[in-house]
């Protein structure tokens, strides 16, 4: 089911000697979510996610604007009535009963013809045990199994009630690394058996670019970004996004358009495309220049110079940890070949310099205000 969130807007209103106050938790928020599609919403913590999933399964009401579930406007519709599923942080099982009666409960609360017999509701649970694969864990309770069990029991308490919405948030965040690895994997494969439209909220890059068909990136209520997660990495509109994208983080430096060229500091790196703005004094315009960790080829007679500080070998590829005047704050992280190790050490051995050459499509200018994306 497609989703159309309408121009929302949340605010929140203090209270008491704050009464005065409001929090703009989402402003203004324009998108449209494919049908079937699994969405990622991603950003810092406190930058709205949260809001926008309870603005959708109907636990929050907007300030303004409308929720589309397809052509059917569902705004003013009570949670139990809008149709989706809901998955929470904490799993929210119930500790007194058992993993099947967990699932069941949802198929309870119907009604009028949608009501079923027990056998019916018993036959429903254990399709959606066997889809997330805890069927042997029926007769459990919740304190009986592991974080990822309870994980898919939450799942399948959501599944069970075939919703045309999944709304997950921050489902992973209580579970170690190679639980989160694991559990991610399976609510792709979940989503991609059944279909369903899939919408869950992370502040982790890595887990939203890893499995989601859309990412959304927020900032402070706002819609910064929207797109397929590899197009958003490689062509970023901001330099939040761009720093936000990326792990090892994309490395910053202040820079600077002369003629035609960019300027790192005083090394001339590349060609920047496009006229500097007239209001620019002397024709040079400053900017801050971000060069992805990949984005960098150690060549002897590259123009980009950084003294360097150590290597890291991390198998087929080593790190190289490097300083430059324009980043004085930062240690630059180079990621390459682990076959160039021999090039970058001779090159060091004597001055202690290594240069690079810049590949364009991963070195990203952004303004200094704005902080808009240039070229």
């Amino acid at each position: 089911m497609k989703v159309v969130l309408d121009h929302l807007t949340k605010e929140f209103r203090g209270k008491g000697k704050e009464s005065g106050h409001v929090v703009i938790a989402v402003n203004d928020f324009v998108l449209e979510i494919p049908d079937g599609k699994l969405v990622g919403l991603l950003g810092p913590s406190g930058c709205g996610k949260s809001t926008v999933l309870n603005l959708i399964c109907g636990l929050l009401k907007p300030t303004s604007g409308r929720v589309f579930f397809g052509e059917n406007d569902v705004t003013d519709l009570e949670p139990q009535q809008r149709g989706v599923g809901m998955v929470f942080q904490n799993y929210a099982l119930y500790p007194h009963l058992n993993v099947e009666q967990n699932i069941v409960f949802p198929l309870e609360n119907f009604r009028g013809a949608d009501r079923l017999s027990k056998e019916e509701m018993h036959e429903r649970a254990m399709e959606t045990a066997k889809l997330v694969q805890i069927e042997r864990l029926m007769e459990r309770k919740p304190s009986e199994l592991s974080g990822g069990q309870q994980q898919r029991v939450a799942i399948a308490r959501a599944l069970v009630k075939r919703p045309g919405i999944l709304l997950l948030d921050e489902p992973l965040s209580n579970l170690d690394a190679r639980l989160r690895l694991q559990t991610r994997e399976e609510i792709r494969r979940i989503q991609q058996e059944t279909g369903i439209t899939t919408i869950f909220v992370t502040h982790d890059q890595e887990e939203a670019m890893s499995i989601s068909d859309m990412i959304v990136v927020m900032r402070n209520g706002l819609l910064e970004q929207t797109g397929a997660p590899q197009e958003v990495y490689d062509d970023p509109g901001c330099l939040f996004v761009a720093q936000f994208l990326g792990t090892p983080p994309i490395n910053v430096f202040d820079g600077s358009i002369r003629n035609g060229r960019l300027f790192i500091g005083d090394d001339d790196v590349l060609e920047a495309p496009g006229a500097i703005d007239a209001s620019f004094a002397g024709g040079e315009r400053p900017v801050s220049v971000a060069i992805r960790p990949e984005g960098f080829i150690p060549d002897p007679e590259g123009p980009f110079r950084c003294r360097l500080v150590r290597t890291e070998v991390m198998g087929r590829d080593i790190s190289v940890l490097s300083v430059h005047p324009s980043a004085p704050d930062i240690l630059i992280r180079s990621i390459i070949s682990a076959e160039n190790l021999p090039q970058i050490r001779e090159t060091a051995a004597g001055s202690g310099i290594v240069s690079f050459r810049l590949k364009p499509a991963k070195t990203h200018v952004f303004g200094k205000e704005k902080e808009d994306r240039l070229f």
